[in-house]
């Protein structure tokens, strides 16, 4: 099963010179906790609403701080083309929820997510989590 099967499609996007007050209130209004952040066609980076919490607030950044004063920018993706159980095995080897997903011309196209994997694979899904929650990685905010 390819990736563009299960991945949600309509993603929310920010902007790095949006406020992370304002990303903060778009999060709390979708009901999400991560968007991709886009500079006009390209994707440039990830935030999360404990990038705004770690490292804008706990760092005493201002709430008009902008998205690239937070965000992370050693951008993870996925190909919608890819096959979900790879996708899941690597998401818990890189210790990520969510990817961003792009097609061929690396344009985003989506999001998946390890739920998305879990309602179509249990098992594959449960082996990405388990990578997910081991502690430490690249995505670690320390």
């Amino acid at each position: 099963m390819h990736v563009s099967e299960i991945m949600t499609r309509d993603v929310v996007l920010a902007d790095p010179n949006d406020t992370i007050a304002s990303v903060a209130r778009q999060m709390a209004d979708n009901d999400i906790g991560f968007m991709p952040v886009g500079d006009h066609d390209r994707l440039v980076g990830m935030i999360t609403d404990r990038d705004i919490v770690v490292r804008g607030v706990a760092d005493g950044l201002d709430p008009q701080a902008r998205v690239a004063d937070v965000m992370t920018t050693d951008v993870k993706y996925c190909f919608e083309d890819d096959e979900v159980d790879d996708v899941a095995r690597n998401m818990g080897d890189i210790q990520v929820r969510r990817l961003p997903v792009v097609n061929r011309d690396k344009r985003l196209v989506g999001i998946v997510s390890l739920a998305d994997a879990a309602r179509e694979q249990p098992s594959v899904a449960g082996s990405g989590l388990k990578g997910v929650t081991t502690p430490g990685g690249s995505h670690n905010q320390t």
